[in-house]
């Protein structure tokens, strides 16, 4: 029986500590397709994982499946996000997306690849960046 806590995936394999702060896992659930333009992964983060900053040569799309997160593009405020919702992310916007600090946080992740390049990993968020975050309704 899956209730709104079970996840929907399994959970796979833990992340780079390079390229996230805290625990996350990655379950690929559709490797580079045959054309090389896209892949498809669950990731579930631990309350208060989040990734690095970083950008998509072609873009991304988060398809929110359990708990509260922040997805926020420099220079803006971070915006709340939480099961059900979307997130689009244009080409080469400089961004960072992860769990509050008091829940879980699981999204599929949609992600267009360019000359075999999905993601261009940039540098950590900073506590006080994490930490200016509110969760809003």
């Amino acid at each position: 029986m899956n209730t709104n806590q079970d996840p929907i995936f399994p959970k796979g394999n833990k992340t780079s500590v390079d390229y996230f702060t805290g625990n996350a896992w990655l379950n690929v659930l559709v490797p580079k397709d045959e054309t090389g333009s896209y892949s498809i992964g669950d990731v579930a983060f631990e309350p208060g994982c989040r990734t690095t900053w970083h950008t998509h040569p072609a873009g991304q799309i988060l398809l929110i499946t359990h708990g509260q997160g922040f997805y926020q593009e420099r220079g803006k405020p971070a915006r709340s996000i939480a099961k059900g919702d979307v997130v689009v992310i244009p080409s080469l916007v400089e961004h960072w997306h992860g769990a509050t600090k008091d829940s879980s946080f699981t999204h599929i992740a949609v992600t267009n690849i360019v000359e075999n390049v999905a993601v261009n990993w940039l540098t950590p968020v900073t506590e006080e960046e994490y930490a200016s975050c509110h969760v809003t309704a």
